[in-house]
């Protein structure tokens, strides 16, 4: 007998050596079970070898290792392809604009106990710019979130405009309270605006930086501090007490009434250092996400409040990694309740 049989779940497939001793065995009629023990494998491998590879002439190892590997190198069917429930709920979430690796986490958290729903983010990029043909390769790449069909690397890039400007009474945000920066305490934000073509229109994002919850400020009328100031008061007051604790927002001169806004909603503001966006990261996540419905160069005075309501749902929606897959609106109810 072969002395340096694998151990048990050793090696995913059968050797050659593990062939030519299956063919001895099994030759002297030692049941299957116990041929299995022998080699450390499980009864079912042992069985599914002989079962698949055996021929009218009985069991020969040559003869099944050669079959083996002229199996191994057909092409299997992508997974997606030949399992409809599956390919509907990816495309499903990528329809919402998630990221394959948020699919594949959320899979698996909605259903441990179904290998068969479980595919790697690989396997989506995989199915949509390789393996991917025809009707499977369109469907797929329609419902990705950058819109490409070809897949091009990360990178980081801010192109923004600093904007700066002189405003009374601005207090800087070294002397934000210390529970802001670690996230422990909810109901801290970062506000920013995300500007349309020309500059001329523009949206108001807030985001809550324990849950990155979004909020979205319509502002058909323009940027001016009076219009920011009434749609940002209208927006928090909608918000609990324990959710309005400060605001860090960059030099603007759309927030030169921050006072009324504290005033109104006991909303305390305050403002990062010029060229500094890193202090206000959640937001500018958030902001990043958001061009992904609001194109640079466009106009954003002809979006509706109803329609920014359903982005702001949309992203509130998503698994992020950073909340351990939880939605923002998940990780915000947990909070509420």
């Amino acid at each position: 007998m072969i002395s340096n049989a694998p151990k048990a779940g050793a090696g995913r497939y059968l050797s050659l050596a593990e062939r030519e001793e299956i063919m001895i065995l099994w030759a002297q009629e030692v049941p299957k079970a116990e041929i299995a023990r022998r080699l450390g494998r499980d009864r079912s491998t042992v069985g599914r070898e002989l079962d698949r590879n055996s021929t009218a002439a009985g069991y020969r190892a040559s003869t099944a290792q050669h079959t083996a590997e002229e199996r191994a190198k057909r092409p299997k069917p992508a997974k997606l392809a030949v399992d409809p429930v599956l390919r509907a709920r990816v495309q499903q979430d990528l329809r919402a604009k998630w990221s394959p690796e948020q699919i594949t986490a959320r899979l698996v958290r909605d259903f441990p106990d179904q290998p068969r729903m479980h595919v790697s983010h690989e396997t989506i990029y995989q199915a949509i710019y390789v393996q991917g043909r025809g009707a499977l390769r369109r469907e797929l790449a329609q419902c990705l979130r950058t819109g490409r069909a070809i897949r091009k690397p990360q990178r980081t890039s801010d192109g923004r405009r600093a904007r700066q400007g002189k405003i009374a009474g601005m207090v800087p945000i070294s002397e934000r309270p210390a529970d802001a920066a670690d996230r422990a305490i909810p109901g801290h934000w970062e506000g920013d605006l995300i500007m349309g073509k020309d500059n001329r229109s523009a949206i108001g994002t807030l985001v809550e930086r324990t849950t990155r919850f979004c909020l979205l400020l319509h502002l058909p009328g323009g940027k001016d501090a009076a219009t920011v100031a009434d749609e940002m008061i209208k927006t928090i007051l909608r918000l609990p007490a324990e959710l309005r604790r400060s605001l860090a927002w960059d030099q603007g001169t759309e927030m030169a009434q921050h006072a009324q806004i504290t005033l109104a909603t006991d909303l305390d503001i305050y403002f990062c250092d010029p060229h500094s966006p890193w202090q206000r990261g959640s937001n500018e996540n958030t902001n990043g996400l958001l061009r992904q419905y609001f194109p640079k160069g466009t106009d954003l005075a002809q979006h509706s409040p109803e329609d920014l309501a359903r982005v702001a749902a949309e992203l509130n929606g998503r698994p992020r990694k950073t909340l351990n897959w939880d939605t923002p609106a998940e990780r915000l109810n947990k909070l509420l309740s």
